[in-house]
């Protein structure tokens, strides 16, 4: 990774001017910049202290030498970091660099190229000077080339070192190889390349770059539904359930925090109407002391801005927020642009739903599913009007310490109402952050991320083979990386995928391992901990006695829980900087193809790098053994180190070529930390 260098008082190039045509080419060639969303018209997305690498394509014409570099402007305008690149491969003409944005804010990047001309004399001068053409020329021109290079060095930066070599390149009384010797000493080099003399600078256009906060790339979710928190359920039914509150569901939270979680995320905790309310397990029939589900919003109680009374006030959700707060968590709150038919919207807004041609309002439906409990919003109606309620409403909830929203189904709302939204959250407090929920198509869920959407669901709960897991994690950890950033989740209350059904424990176990290592943000639903497995029939991806319909409370006390493994997890990736990171997934080859085998790799403050190797038996019932090629890149073919395994404190010595055996049920997966140079 080159150095990034503080280069405020330097003074860079305008971009080519245009012509009628579009935009001239530079004197030296800069092209194809990466990344570019959209083709540069949106945003690439970093986080504050996160590396990305900025490339693009640049040459010239002859065979004089060139360099590059990516500058950044910060929110203010100020110039800086200004980073030098180096050709990626030999030959290839792509250069590229890895950049760091200090601060949250809207940043550009801009690629500059340029000729070298003290790069092109020294190669120049080592190859005739060494056959004795031009000797005494060509030491006055590198003479000065260097008094030229020294004007831009700083006195306290290196430009006495640059100096003392002018005096010697002129010293007729020492040999040429002696004076020559005076101009390629290392410090000389290293100044200039730190302040190079540069000339016919060309610059690309500026590309626009989102940076967040942490937050947004990495954590660690918890989900779990406040009502279940302190409920009373009468197992034979002769008296009606209790539902928990915000104050019963704020006890859970120390051992929510204690597991390692930054994230408390709730689903909607609004009014639940009654008008076709459903029962457990989705039934269209439910009894006078049935729940509902949490996402049929809207009753005499209130809309999206009130709490539903069984979970007390809003002051208790002040509190709940204040406590999470205190243990170190955030709360995501979840956002569903939807409601029920005794939602107050319906009444006071009647333009805000499709009125069908007998007069009745629309529910939502995704045939054959049949929502009878939801009235879906029409954006086309009065759009102005819902983007007004949508601003009013997150401002709501956002003065009360929500900053995370998880928001249901958006790729059913159209994409441009939540580019205007999110647009304006971000103008004003952009530590605001957005989770889509869209589990649909690629480019639905691309331009969600585009737009505006801080992090996304993805398709990683259905990747459960070795290849379909590459593939995809290749996919999420490459280029989309530039502006998609995805948080795994095992499970959620909608979803409970075979795997789990039928893998038993050490299913659990292997998502969650591979959930926590593979993505910088992951999320648990409450009940993954316990295992809980069961679907409503065989087939489906329902839960049995799904928490979407009725009161589930747990019996947390017991022994036989996942806890100490999402613990250790977490304590991990708080530890260890590579798993707080996306971009820097490498996947090493094995034999099996039940193994897979992966690592992350992050710098160091002291100049150094960290590595983390995971290795994980995707077969959930049946101990799998294969051997592992390692390919770090300039890892040496007879080097050996130590690598530690932190799931269970065992060291081994590993090569290039490493024989495994994982037990599911015992130990499912290496989790390692690299020691280089630890032996031969």
């Amino acid at each position: 990774m080159a150095t990034a260098i503080d280069r405020t008082e330097l003074t860079t190039s305008s971009p080519p001017a245009a012509s009628a045509d579009g935009p001239l080419i530079g004197r030296i060639p800069v092209l194809d910049v990466a990344p570019a969303v959209d083709g540069g018209r949106r945003p690439a997305k970093a986080v504050v202290g996160e590396s990305f690498e900025v490339s693009a394509t640049v040459f010239r014409e002859g065979h004089d030498k060139l360099g590059a570099n990516v500058v950044l402007r910060g929110p203010t305008g100020r110039i800086g970091p200004w980073t030098p690149m180096h050709e990626l491969a030999p030959g290839s003409d792509r250069w590229g660099a890895e950049v760091v944005a200090a601060t949250p804010g809207r940043w550009t990047y801009t690629v500059e190229a340029w000729s070298d001309p003290v790069g092109s004399w020294r190669h120049r001068a080592r190859i005739k000077i060494a056959a004795g053409i031009d000797t005494e020329l060509l030491l006055e021109e590198g003479a000065l080339l260097l008094e030229r290079a020294a004007a831009g060095v700083p006195k306290t930066k290196g430009r006495a070192a640059v100096l003392g070599a002018v005096k010697t390149l002129r010293s007729e009384g020492l040999g040429p190889d002696e004076r020559l010797a005076a101009a390629l000493a290392e410090p000389v080099v290293r100044t200039l390349d730190r302040y190079p003399l540069r000339e016919f600078v060309s610059a690309s256009a500026p590309a626009a770059l989102q940076v967040d906060r942490e937050r947004a790339l990495y954590g660690s979710w918890y989900e779990f539904f406040p009502r279940s928190e302190g409920a009373s359920v009468d197992p034979v039914g002769h008296r009606p359930p209790v539902s928990g509150t915000l104050v019963t569901a704020a006890r859970r939270l120390p051992a929510v925090a204690a597991m390692g979680f930054d994230v408390v995320y709730l689903p909607p905790v609004h009014p639940i109407g009654r008008t076709f309310r459903k029962g457990p397990e989705n039934s269209t029939e439910a009894a006078a002391h049935d729940v509902g589900s949490p996402w049929a919003i809207g009753s005499a109680d209130g809309g999206h801005d009130a709490i539903h009374p069984d979970l007390g006030t809003l002051d208790d959700f002040d509190a709940f927020v204040g406590r999470a707060r205190e243990l170190g968590m955030e709360v995501a709150m979840d956002f569903a642009l939807q409601c029920s038919p005794d939602h107050p919207w319906v009444a006071q807004h009647p333009e805000w739903f499709t009125t069908r041609v007998d007069g009745s309002i629309a529910y939502a439906e995704n045939p054959p599913k049949k929502y009878q409990d939801i009235y879906p919003v029409n954006f086309d109606l009065d759009f102005e009007g819902l983007v007004a309620e949508t601003l009013r409403l997150l401002r709501f909830w956002m003065r009360h310490g929500v900053r995370i929203f998880r928001v249901d189904n958006p790729h059913t709302k159209p994409v441009v109402f939540w580019e205007r939204v999110l647009a304006d959250v971000a103008r004003t407090d952009p530590d605001v952050l957005f989770l889509a929920e869209a589990f649909t198509r690629p480019a639905m869920m691309r331009t969600l991320a585009k737009i505006g959407f801080h992090q996304s669901y993805t398709y990683f709960t259905w990747r459960t083979g070795k290849q379909e897991i590459t593939d995809y994690l290749t996919e999420l950890s490459g280029e989309s990386a530039s502006y998609m950033r995805p948080n795994f989740f095992p499970s959620t209350p909608d979803i409970l995928h075979a795997y789990l059904q039928h893998g038993g424990r050490a299913a659990f176990a292997i998502r969650a391992i591979l959930a926590a290592t593979l993505s910088p943000s992951m999320g648990i639903y409450a009940g993954y901990e316990l295992f809980e497995a069961a679907a409503v029939r065989e087939g489906s991806e329902e839960y049995a006695q799904s928490e979407k319909y009725q009161l589930r409370p747990r019996d947390w006390s017991t022994s036989d829980t996942l806890a100490p493994l999402l613990t250790t997890l977490n304590r991990l990736r708080r530890k260890h900087r590579p798993l707080q990171l996306l971009r820097n997934l490498r996947f090493h080859t094995t034999d099996n193809d039940q193994i897979l085998a992966y690592s992350k790799t992050a710098a160091t403050p002291d100049g150094g790098r960290e590595t983390v190797l995971v290795v994980v038996n995707l077969d959930p019932h049946h101990t799998q053994e294969t051997t592992v090629h390692l390919d770090f890149g300039d890892l040496d073919p007879g080097e050996y180190f130590d690598v530690r395994d932190e799931l269970t404190g065992t060291v081994y010595h590993w090569g290039r070529h490493n024989y495994v055996r994982l037990d599911p049920d015992r130990q499912p997966a290496h989790v390692f930390t690299l020691h280089p140079g630890s032996g031969q």
